[in-house]
């Protein structure tokens, strides 16, 4: 059993270890894609073709001078950005892995659980600054993301009562034949848009304002705090990759198809940050409440209904 323990322990450590990795060529892809759009160069002197520059990057970033406000909450200030980026890496822990490692039953509603946290650290964030902007974008951030879970949930219904299971893996079982982005194309649209919301990205970036809020809930960090929010968001962006693969694209795990999936999926997270403009905050709200919210709710209800059909014909 100790053996196990700590072979488990390993494996978790080796796939944080890679997803940090990841996050950090993530940076360069989105760095390099928009440059593209924007018609121009992006990073390229670092390294060849600007590789090593997600690293440069870090070392600035931790070098750099750790400021804080005089009036802050100073405790909470400074955990904050570290209990931000440990639920982002925590989330990781209920990806199902085909080898020995912490699979468990219920582990949509560890994702969820988890996800749901991330909330009171960028609104602790915001507060413990105790400055104007930073509170307002921590507002903002916290009815959003509280606004999309709601439909975020009922969309993650409709999946699950296609396999019937809390646990992430029957998914791959359930989508041999066909994917379910054939079967439930319109909510895996909708469940695309809601995962940008959810993970405070454009055009929904309402959270980091730079052009209102001055950068919003970050506003008052600098070096390391500044560095473990970023790479909090980028990866949560990764995991909700990772889970589109897994939900509609038939994300098997022993297969690199599963990966090039992942990378797809992260790409167009940053087609549509190159793409798109920053969304009013009214029209946010309402496409959550009034749009996404009854259709979601009707679609679940439609789902329920047709399983109920096929059971009762089936007895």
């Amino acid at each position: 059993m100790l053996k196990d323990s700590i072979l488990s322990m390993f494996i978790l450590l080796v796939m944080l270890v890679c997803v940090l990795i990841s996050v950090a060529f993530l940076t360069l892809m989105e760095r390099k894609v928009l440059g593209y759009i924007q018609i121009r160069k992006g990073p390229n002197k670092v390294g060849f073709m600007g590789i090593l520059q997600p690293f440069s990057d870090a070392i600035k970033l931790f070098t750099k001078e750790q400021m804080y406000p005089f009036m802050s909450n100073f405790i909470l200030y400074y955990l904050s950005p570290v209990a931000n980026l440990f639920l982002g890496l925590l989330l990781w822990y209920s990806m199902p892995f085909l080898t020995f490692n912490m699979n468990f039953d219920y582990s949509l509603m560890f994702f969820l659980c988890i996800s749901s946290m991330g909330v009171y650290t960028i609104m602790l964030a915001g507060w413990s600054s105790n400055s104007n902007y930073s509170m307002l974008g921590s507002l903002r951030s916290v009815a959003q993301t509280i606004s999309y879970e709601v439909s975020l949930v009922l969309i993650l219904l409709c999946f699950m009562f296609f396999v019937l299971s809390f646990d992430m893996a029957d998914f791959m079982k359930f989508q041999e034949n066909v994917w379910f982005l054939f079967i439930n194309f319109p909510i895996c649209l909708m469940w695309f848009v809601s995962s940008l919301a959810e993970t405070n990205r454009t055009p929904f970036d309402f959270a980091e304002g730079e052009s209102e809020l001055v950068s919003g809930f970050n506003v008052e960090y600098s070096s390391g705090g500044f560095a473990m929010i970023f790479l909090a968001e980028y990866s949560n962006i990764l995991f909700m990759s990772m889970f589109c693969s897994l939900l509609f694209l038939g994300g098997i795990f022993n297969s690199v198809y599963m990966f090039i999936k992942l990378g797809i999926m992260s790409f167009f997270w940053v087609w549509v940050r190159g793409t798109l403009p920053r969304y009013r905050y009214d029209k946010l709200m309402y496409l959550a409440w009034k749009s996404y919210l009854p259709v979601s709710l009707n679609y679940l209800m439609f789902i329920v209904g047709s399983m109920m059909e096929v059971i009762v014909f089936i007895i």
